[in-house]
């Protein structure tokens, strides 16, 4: 109790809840914690730390990984000059993907296919570039590709994602026909918001809001690991719920 009572009075109290705030704003877990911080000062700050800084560092490792992987795809970049193996081009699109870096991805995608790469994977992820990058039309054959042959693939995201080349290709009734079969085959919290922003762009609010409370609702029940790996997901769905009129 003394050691609390000291946090109160000194400015390892401050540190703690501006510790507290930033970790707060960017990973906005559920907003009641705010209550707890500024009700409790730097008591709430200790609870707020141990209750979710902490289970949070086990995501450092994405950090140490990304170091790594930084470090792979310079290697990488220097050996596929002289050594234009399709192993070592597709390695190197599965890494840009991983970092984000989505054009010099898909672009590394497309040399694999074109040197002779027939494995579904290349084709999977360079139509999954595509469509992160707004490109559906020129996703469409890669991913109708892949799902003729395994209609599961990557846990359906797959499915998923083929919807979302139709939508962002103007395709609506394929679209919406996909996106039926995709969530009716999988919970994936990206499909269903996908599908949500579909119905909501054809006057559909009911259900498209009705996808964004389902994948919410996936809160209750979920291990804490995997909330806090759904977050974006969960602010996403929160957005959309206050754009849409109930």
């Amino acid at each position: 109790m003394g050691f609390l009572f000291s946090l109160i009075f000194t400015w390892w109290g401050l540190l703690l809840e501006a510790v507290a705030i930033i970790h707060f704003i960017r990973r906005r877990p559920d907003t009641w914690w705010l209550w707890i911080l500024f009700l409790l000062g730097p008591l709430g700050a200790v609870i707020y730390i141990f209750a979710e800084v902490i289970p949070d560092l086990g995501l450092l490792g994405q950090s140490v990984k990304g170091f790594s992987r930084r470090k792979r795809i310079r290697e990488l970049e220097t050996l596929v000059q002289v050594n234009s193996a399709v192993g070592n081009i597709e390695e190197l699109g599965d890494l840009l993907m991983d970092e984000g870096r989505l054009a010099p991805a898909r672009a590394a995608f497309d040399q694999a296919i074109t040197g002779g790469s027939t494995t579904l994977d290349p084709f999977y992820r360079r139509g999954a570039c595509a469509v992160l990058l707004g490109d559906g039309l020129a996703a469409i054959p890669d991913l109708e590709r892949v799902l003729a042959k395994e209609s599961d693939y990557d846990f359906h995201r797959a499915a998923g994602l083929l919807a979302q080349a139709y939508a962002l290709a103007g395709q609506k009734e394929k679209a919406e026909a996909q996106f039926r079969r995709a969530t009716a085959a999988s919970t994936l919290s990206e499909t269903y918001l996908n599908f949500s922003d579909f119905l909501a762009a054809q006057g559909n609010n009911a259900e498209a809001r009705e996808y964004a409370r389902k994948v919410l609702e996936k809160k209750t029940g979920m291990p804490g690991y995997l909330k806090r790996r759904e977050r974006p997901w969960f602010r996403r769905a929160q957005r959309s719920l206050r754009r849409l009129p109930a």
